[in-house]
């Protein structure tokens, strides 16, 4: 038996030619909107790289075969159909079954690299839970971004992990943080956290030379842009920071433990800022997958 990664024509060509292609990551789609607005999202991401000139390259498992590229039906699919949410260590019980699966962080970006592509866009990374000292609940995100050479354009981590131990963590496995156009590192909603960065980069041709530079040494490893929504748009500060307390509070309540709190901790934050959460999320996106179109022009323009 054989099993084998799917590249959409489109995606294929632009490879062949050098041209610049975003990957997309799916569970955002599936897991992460509400119905029918994710699909609304999921092609308006992929027409903003289309209008940059850039190809998108959505990733999915579908039918057991993972996917770099979606075309129209499988973009469908992945918003109304209900599927698992995949990280790396789903991928080949999923391929075994032939069943479809919405690809985390980690698995994107572990399924572009294998593919060629060198850069790709999601909302926020996965990170350090709190309260992970008694718990050991990391995101495969980390780990996986140790091993693998890709770009990824992300509004910091969520502010409801441990940002302080998500970028100790990133340190201890070499892992690469650049801010964009920031000295701080953002949290997610939010224009900024009260961590500063040791790298600023001014543009998108400044983050090809650091791509460059990474292949050039064999750095094995990703590299995390962080990018920061822009002030005008993020959550009101003092609304995010009540809803954020009282989420935690509510989870405490109910006793949520275990990989659940996320989930409940998300959903309850949607619930309570009467979707301005989702709104800010939708926001955050949109301008990661700017800045992502950016950087895999200048990193064509290389011809790396």
């Amino acid at each position: 038996m054989t099993y084998r990664i799917d590249v959409s024509e489109a995606v294929a060509k632009a490879l062949d030619e050098g041209r610049p292609i975003v990957a997309l990551e799916s569970t955002i789609i599936s897991h992460g909107l509400p119905r029918p607005r994710n699909l609304e999202a999921a092609r308006e991401f992929e027409q903003i790289l289309l209008d940059k000139g850039v190809t998108p390259a959505t990733i999915a498992i579908l039918d057991g075969v993972p996917q770099v590229g979606l075309d129209a039906d499988g973009v469908r699919r992945i918003a109304e159909e209900d599927m698992a949410k995949a990280s790396v260590r789903d991928i080949p019980i999923l391929a075994a079954k032939g069943a479809s699966g919405a690809t985390t962080v980690a698995a994107t970006a572990h399924i572009a690299s294998l593919a060629g592509v060198r850069v790709f866009a999601t909302g926020g990374l996965g990170g350090v839970h709190r309260g992970a000292s008694e718990t050991f609940d990391e995101s495969a995100d980390i780990t996986t971004l140790s091993v693998t050479p890709i770009t990824v354009v992300s509004a910091g981590v969520k502010s409801v992990l441990d940002i302080a131990a998500t970028l100790e963590r990133l340190e201890t496995l070499s892992i690469p943080v650049v801010g964009y156009r920031t000295n701080t590192f953002p949290s997610f909603w939010l224009t900024e956290s009260t961590h500063s960065l040791d790298w600023r980069v001014e543009s998108a041709e400044e983050i090809a030379q650091i791509m460059r530079a990474r292949d050039l040494l064999a750095n094995d490893q990703g590299l995390v842009v962080a990018n920061p929504l822009p002030r005008e748009q993020q959550w009101d500060p003092a609304e995010h920071d009540t809803v954020l307390a009282n989420a935690f509070a509510a989870a405490e309540k109910e006793g949520v433990r275990g990989k659940e709190v996320t989930p409940f901790l998300l959903s309850y934050i949607v619930d309570a800022s009467g979707g301005r959460s989702l709104e800010v999320n939708l926001d955050l996106a949109r301008n990661n997958v700017r800045v992502a179109a950016d950087i895999a022009t200048a990193w064509s323009k290389l011809g790396a």
